[in-house]
């Protein structure tokens, strides 16, 4: 059985330390959001402490990871912390993977090959397919989520992003993308978080950049710091019945369930907009 997921989750960032997350977590699930994302980045994750700490702090959320990096961590180890935290919070994991991006990874070669291999350890240690998501923008990489996955998880899209990607997986495979927003009505100050935010360090990633211009953004829209259309497409803002119908443009387009990620000036505590938007979605 799979797990999971509900309509909207909370996007949790590595920039928050474990403590912050695994308070804030616990909130989220309060709050009533079915699914708590945690962002980790290129960072090794150790045998998942922080996810540990996350689901012993919650009842019944689903807690996923976005990403555990194909490159920094074991197949071997994840499959091994995988089936302990299964064992004792059985079907609240969700293991988010994916490959990253090449700028943060001195090794990064022939990403679709480690994504191949990394799955096949996946298997070969017992971790279901329906227990996985793969972090997936292009036509390769959906191809695979929808055949090696429950389904997938990407990141720093729109919804016509969704529209496409739930073509290339077809009906079955779950659809999960993130989202950023930023709960202010002044649009000035609210583009400025977002613009921080996207400009550095995406617009230099060429993954992403590569993805937005498939999308249909253009080369002025992508230099940094990043053009508004791009920026207020990318960092929805403003009321939360606003930002809500941004967000549920997404299910509209074929899109399972949101993560939400809430920027805040400085990285300050987000869950006051989390609150807000709580009480428009959930």
């Amino acid at each position: 059985m799979s797990v999971a997921l509900g309509k909207f989750g909370a996007w949790f960032s590595p920039q928050f330390d474990d403590q912050a997350r695994v308070a804030y977590a616990a909130e989220a699930e309060r709050l009533g959001y079915t699914t708590v994302w945690l962002g980790f980045g290129a960072k090794a994750v150790g045998e998942l402490d922080l996810v540990e700490a996350v689901l012993a702090s919650t009842e019944r959320v689903t807690v996923a990871t976005a990403i555990i990096n194909m490159w920094t961590n074991d197949a071997e180890t994840v499959a091994r912390s995988y089936h302990r935290l299964e064992g004792t919070y059985p079907g609240r994991l969700l293991l988010g993977v994916g490959v990253g991006h090449p700028e943060s990874i001195q090794t990064y070669q022939k990403p679709h090959a480690k994504m191949v291999e990394y799955l096949d350890l996946l298997d070969a240690a017992g971790v279901p397919k329906d227990a996985r998501v793969l972090a997936a923008l292009g036509p390769r990489s959906l191809a695979l989520a929808a055949e090696r996955a429950l389904g997938a998880h990407p990141y720093l899209v729109v919804p016509e992003h969704t529209r496409r990607a739930r073509e290339a997986l077809g009906p079955d495979r779950v659809l999960a993308p993130e989202h950023k927003v930023v709960v202010d009505s002044d649009p000035e100050r609210a583009r400025a978080v977002g613009r921080a935010f996207v400009e550095n360090p995406y617009l230099g990633l060429t993954n992403y950049v590569s993805n937005l211009h498939r999308l249909g953004f253009g080369e002025d829209d992508t230099r940094p710091p990043g053009s508004d259309r791009l920026v207020d497409a990318l960092a929805l803002h403003g009321e939360p019945g606003v930002i809500a119908a941004g967000l549920t443009e997404h299910l509209d387009a074929g899109a399972d369930h949101v993560g939400i990620q809430v920027l805040t000036p400085e990285a300050s505590n987000p869950m006051s907009g989390y609150r807000a938007l709580a009480e428009v979605l959930l």
